[in-house]
């Protein structure tokens, strides 16, 4: 069974750091593109960084600059990188995996939440 388990969301002020991860199983991790999307209570779910097998990154406007993305093909695990955070971070991230790094793929981890807050 395809399994993608989020964690290391939590609460942080505003301009600090969050790294999160996703440790995926049941498939075959290294031959998937691996994206982050989040969804903030009424908004869209939005992409906010995906990379290829290759190593491709590819990041949602919003971030650019302030949010890296990584993967360990060993530890099959995805990372997110998030600096100089926003109040407008705020929302519940989602690990995805898929065929490629510009669209949504078919599998989706639980979530979780990052709070960005004074």
């Amino acid at each position: 069974q395809v399994q993608l388990v989020e964690s290391g969301g939590g609460l942080v002020q505003p301009g600090g750091s969050l790294r999160l991860s996703c440790a995926a199983s049941g498939f075959t991790f290294s031959s998937y593109a691996m994206s982050w999307y989040r969804q903030a209570p009424g908004k869209e779910r939005e992409l906010v960084a995906a990379i290829s097998s290759g190593g491709s990154a590819n990041f949602g406007s919003s971030v650019a600059g302030r949010f890296t993305i990584s993967r360990d093909n060993v530890k099959n695990t995805v990372y997110l990188q998030m600096n100089s955070l926003k109040l407008e971070d705020t929302a519940v991230y989602y690990c995805n995996a898929g065929r490629s790094i510009f669209i949504k793929g078919n599998y989706w981890g639980q979530g979780t939440q990052v709070t960005v807050s004074s």
